[in-house]
């Protein structure tokens, strides 16, 4: 009994320190900017006692940015550690195999062009960016994929690469033939810079990982077994090819959602899962639930950080996470 319940109790221990570290990093980036609430007084604001000055700080300023950037943060993290599993790739992230170029490709045609009104404008975005990013995963998926083989870990991660490479040049199209307004928006997308933090982009991010994480969790079993060998897999009665394409639409859904409100960052689906590894080990019913709260984390952490480094307008949370992750991406790059 103690064998059992001893990775349990670990599990839970981590959980804990994660979630007291998004309230300290949530606390410091409500608390801090241009303009600052001290943090004794920020208690008192939350729960309704703070001036009209301190309320509309909190609650319509950081508040709403910091809540958007822990559910993307937590989106992508998800995406990364379904994508890792079912490709058995550790390098598999959805910024590097290029799903958010292919999701934001889809959210800046939707930008440029589109006639929706204003108000439902920031609630269809992650279903553009959703449609947009599974185009450009069953195209990578297409090119990966052979009959002999399978899905080839390797090459989908190159094909990955490619497809983001070449989804960034037709971005640089795009800008060249729009106007300066339009160009701005796009420009700090492509630097992951979060543009969306009113109240509104939270309650469209949100439904999406009240489904995802709940699903990815009851299926983190098959997740378990599509990492063995295909062969493996489906002598103990796995659908291979079912679960792979339902598990990869959870992942460019979770990913394409995050995509739509938070721009082009990358390496946050990397870097959680295998911290999470590290800590709890491999099996995905452990390991998931600790990534998606450091994903959240590791993106709050970098915007606060990325906010308040450079004044006026700080550096896109994007640059601070690249600046950790592309180091990151080449020894593992090495290692492997």
């Amino acid at each position: 009994m103690t064998a059992s319940t001893h990775p349990v109790r670990r599990l839970i221990r981590i959980l804990l320190i994660g979630a007291a570290l998004i309230a300290v990093t949530a606390a410091i980036g409500m608390g801090i900017g241009r303009s600052s609430v001290s943090f004794d007084r920020l208690l008192p604001t939350l729960f309704g006692q703070g001036t009209f000055k301190e309320h509309f700080v909190v609650f319509s300023l950081r508040m709403p940015r910091v809540a958007i950037t822990l559910l993307a943060g937590m989106a992508l993290a998800l995406s990364g550690s379904i994508l890792q599993s079912v490709t058995r790739n550790e390098l598999a992230d959805p910024g590097v195999i290029g799903i958010n170029s292919g999701a934001g490709i889809g959210v800046a045609l939707f930008f440029l062009y589109s006639p929706i009104d204003v108000g439902s404008f920031v609630y269809m975005l992650p279903l553009v960016a959703f449609l947009s990013a599974v185009i450009t995963a069953i195209l990578i998926y297409a090119f990966s994929y052979s009959r002999s083989r399978g899905l080839d870990p390797i090459r989908l991660v190159l094909v990955g690469v490619g497809f983001s490479l070449a989804l960034s040049g037709m971005m640089i199209v795009l800008i060249s033939s729009t106007d300066r307004q339009k160009v701005d928006f796009i420009a700090k997308w492509l630097a992951g810079n979060i543009w969306g933090t009113d109240w509104p982009f939270v309650w469209a991010l949100l439904p999406w990982l009240v489904l995802l994480i709940p699903f990815t969790l009851f299926k983190s079993v098959r997740l378990n077994l599509l990492g063995l060998s295909d062969s493996s897999a489906i002598g103990v009665g796995l659908r291979l090819e079912r679960e792979r394409i339902v598990l990869l639409l959870a992942a460019v859904a979770s990913a394409a959602a995050a995509v739509s409100v938070t721009g082009g960052i990358a390496f946050i689906g990397l870097m959680a899962p295998h911290i999470a590894k590290a800590l709890v080990g491999p099996r995905n019913q452990f390991f998931i639930p600790v990534a998606v709260l450091l994903g959240g984390w590791l993106l709050l952490l970098a915007d606060t950080i990325g906010r308040n480094l450079v004044d006026p307008a700080g550096l896109p949370a994007g640059i601070i996470v690249s600046l950790i992750g592309v180091p990151y991406f080449a020894y593992l790059l090495l290692r492997k």
